[in-house]
């Protein structure tokens, strides 16, 4: 490659590097309701569109939702109780809560914008106060904007790798930094949320210690041959339980 040309590269490379930093430095707000300074590239009136939009077809991997109304109305009730007597019945997102039918996969996730879901097989596990938990847990993470934040930061780091790639040979090096980066990220957004979780618990008159019996039942269902922490996005059901501790005592006296 002739020197000219090498310069060419480098420059283009550190070009886009730097638009990248300036691009996530003018997206950074924040969050009205946790506090937390954020990188985010949406608004929630687009977080709501994308949650709207994939619910559907989110709801057909795990088998559709599950047949029996009465349940859903459960589902249902509990999760508007702990909107109505928390922050969240401020915030601009549409919450909805449906049981999915899938009864082998132990699971619970929120998509943008407030649709939050349970599979059947981890709903069959719980008491109410449980149940409780868990949906405070994903209105954690929709209040949080984790969804919208990962977005941008994936985008980020695809950025930052393309830069490095045309400058030079960093791209899959800092590819990697970026997928570390994210893991880690995506844990603090397991404990937030369970922080959230267990002050929403509260507020509705559930038993936040019930929280804790639902990280037993994760960690029963993870089995011995649960991924370690440092390669999962989830925290060790083990290091949840003591921060949710630390959350029940720093609530109850509110």
């Amino acid at each position: 490659m002739r020197r000219g040309s090498w310069k060419i590269r480098i420059f283009i490379g550190l070009a886009i590097v730097a638009f990248a930093f300036i691009k996530r430095c003018n997206s950074k707000e924040e969050n009205p309701y946790t506090g937390r300074i954020q990188a985010i590239n949406m608004s929630s009136e687009q977080e709501i569109a994308i949650g709207l939009q994939s619910a559907p077809e989110i709801a057909q991997q795990y088998g559709g939702l599950y047949p029996d109304q009465r349940m859903q109305t459960l589902i249902k009730s509990v999760g508007n109780r702990l909107v109505q007597n928390s922050i969240a019945r401020e915030t601009p997102y549409q919450y909805d809560f449906y049981l999915l039918a899938d009864d082998q996969t132990i699971n619970a996730f929120a998509l943008p914008g407030g649709p939050c879901f349970i599979t059947y097989a981890l709903f069959k596990q719980l008491n109410e106060a449980q149940l409780a938990g868990v949906l405070g847990h994903e209105i954690g993470h929709v209040i949080g904007r984790h969804s919208a934040e990962r977005i941008a930061e994936g985008d980020f780091w695809k950025t930052i790798s393309m830069g490095a790639s045309v400058g030079g040979d960093m791209g899959n090096l800092v590819g990697g930094i970026g997928q570390n980066t994210l893991l880690k990220n995506g844990r603090g957004d397991e404990l937030e949320s369970d922080d959230l979780g267990v002050l929403f618990m509260i507020q509705a008159g559930y038993d936040p210690n019930e929280m804790i019996k639902v990280m037993e039942i994760l960690k029963a269902a993870g089995g011995p041959d649960r991924a370690p922490e440092f390669q999962s996005t989830h925290p060790d059901p083990e290091n949840r339980i003591q921060k949710i501790k630390e959350a029940i005592e720093k609530y109850s006296g509110r």
